[in-house]
C-alpha cells in the first residue's frame, strides 16, 4: 500500500530516533500522572534535588523505579518476542504462548509453598527455571511429531502446556491456602517495585538485549529460512540455542517482576515490523524502544483510568492487545511480516 511505501522510505535512523523521543516523552508523562498528581516541575525538582519532601520521596522512591521497571519489563518482552516470532517463523509466536509465563508462574507457585522465605533474588531464578521448563515442555511436545514443530503444532502443544502448568499453580495455590500471594505476584504489575528489585533486573535485561543485537544478523537469515542457514555455513544448534536461551532470560526476569502479561511480546514486533521491515538488526533495537513506551504507556493508563485505585497492567495490555491478536488470525498471520 501507499501508506507503507511512504514508511518504509523514511531512514531507519530517524524512525529509531522517534522511538526513543517517544520513550522519554512516555517517561515523563508517567512520571508526571497518577493517583498523586504532580507536575512536570515536581517531577523535576525531585529528580534534580535531594529534598526531603513528601513527593519528592514518593516520586524517588515509588514512582520512578516502577516506570523504570516499566520501561525495562516491555523491551525485554518486546525483544523476547521479536526473537521467537524471527526463530519460528510463526507471527503468532509470542512469549505467553510458547509456554513461558505459565511455566514462571508454575515454579513461583511452588517456590512460594515451599519456601516462603524466600528473596527477591530467588523468585527469579525460580522464574527463569520455571520458564525454560515451560519452554523445554512446549518444544518437546510438539517436535515428537515426524515432521518436526511446526507453526501450528507449537501453538497447539503451547496452549496445553500452559493449560497444564497453570492448573498446576492453581492447585498448588488451593492446597497451600496460597492462591493470594501467588496472584499478588502474578497481576500485581508493577506495584511496589523497589530499587533493589530494578538493579537487580536492568543488568540481565540489558545485557539480554545486547548479546541479542549481536545475534540480530543471524537470527534475520533464520527467519528467512533454515535452509539458508545452513548453507550460509551458520551453526545453526547454537546460534539458535543462544537466542533460546536470551527469550527464557528475558521472559524470566519480566515475570519476576510483573507477572503474566499476554499479548505484549506479540504486538509490539508486529507493529515495529511494518514500520522497519524484516531485518532484525531494525526489528530489535525497535522493539526495545517501543516496547519500553508502551508498557510505560499501559502502566500510565493502569494508574490513571481509575485513580487512585490500581487497574491490573495485565488487563489493561490484554484489552490493547485482544483486537489485535484477533486482526492477526484474521489476516492468517500475514499481514505484517
Amino acid at each position: 500500500s501507499m501508506l507503507n511505501y511512504r514508511i518504509q522510505r523514511i531512514p531507519y535512523s530517524i524512525k529509531l530516533g522517534m522511538s526513543v523521543i517517544l520513550m522519554m516523552v512516555l517517561f515523563g508523562m508517567a512520571l508526571a500522572f497518577g493517583a498523586a498528581d504532580t507536575s512536570v516541575k515536581d517531577v523535576l525538582s525531585a529528580l534534580l534535588s535531594t529534598a526531603p519532601n513528601d513527593q519528592a520521596i514518593m516520586l524517588r522512591e515509588i514512582r520512578f523505579p516502577r516506570e523504570v521497571a516499566a520501561a525495562l519489563v516491555g523491551a525485554a518482552l518486546a525483544v523476547s518476542g521479536a526473537i521467537i516470532q524471527g526463530m519460528t517463523r510463526n507471527p503468532l509466536a509470542d512469549p505467553g504462548l510458547l509456554g513461558l509465563t505459565a511455566g514462571a508462574n508454575a515454579a513461583l507457585a511452588i517456590t512460594v509453598a515451599f519456601w516462603p522465605s524466600v528473596n527477591y533474588f530467588g523468585v527469579m531464578l525460580t522464574c527463569f527455571v520455571g520458564a525454560a521448563v515451560g519452554a523445554i515442555l512446549v518444544f518437546g511436545f510438539s517436535s515428537f511429531h515426524p515432521e518436526g514443530f511446526t507453526t501450528l503444532r507449537i501453538v497447539l502443544a503451547g496452549a496445553t502446556i500452559s493449560a497444564f502448568l497453570y492448573a498446576i499453580a492453581e492447585g498448588i495455590g488451593i492446597y497451600f491456602k496460597i492462591s493470594q500471594q501467588v496472584s499478588m505476584w502474578t497481576a500485581g504489575g508493577m506495584i511496589g517495585t523497589t530499587w533493589n528489585q530494578v538493579l537487580l533486573i536492568a543488568p540481565i535485561v540489558l545485557v539480554g538485549i545486547i548479546i541479542s543485537l549481536m545475534c540480530s544478523r543471524q537470527l534475520t537469515i533464520l527467519s528467512l529460512s533454515e535452509e539458508m542457514a545452513v548453507g550460509l555455513g551458520q551453526r545453526v544448534r547454537l546460534i539458535k540455542s543462544i537466542l533460546f536461551v536470551l527469550v527464557i532470560v528475558l521472559t524470566g526476569a519480566s515475570v519476576a517482576l510483573v507477572g503474566n502479561l499476554a499479548f505484549f511480546g506479540l504486538m509490539i514486533p508486529h507493529i515495529v515490523r511494518a514500520i522497519v521491515g524484516t531485518d532484525y538488526r531494525h526489528v530489535l533495537p525497535m522493539s526495545a524502544f517501543l516496547g519500553a513506551a508502551f508498557m510505560l504507556l499501559a502502566d500510565t493508563l493502569a494508574r490513571t483510568i481509575n485513580a487512585p485505585y490500581e487497574t491490573p497492567v495485565a488487563a489493561v495490555v490484554a484489552i490493547m492487545g485482544l483486537p489485535f491478536f484477533l486482526y492477526i488470525v484474521r489476516k492468517g498471520g500475514q499481514s505484517f511480516s
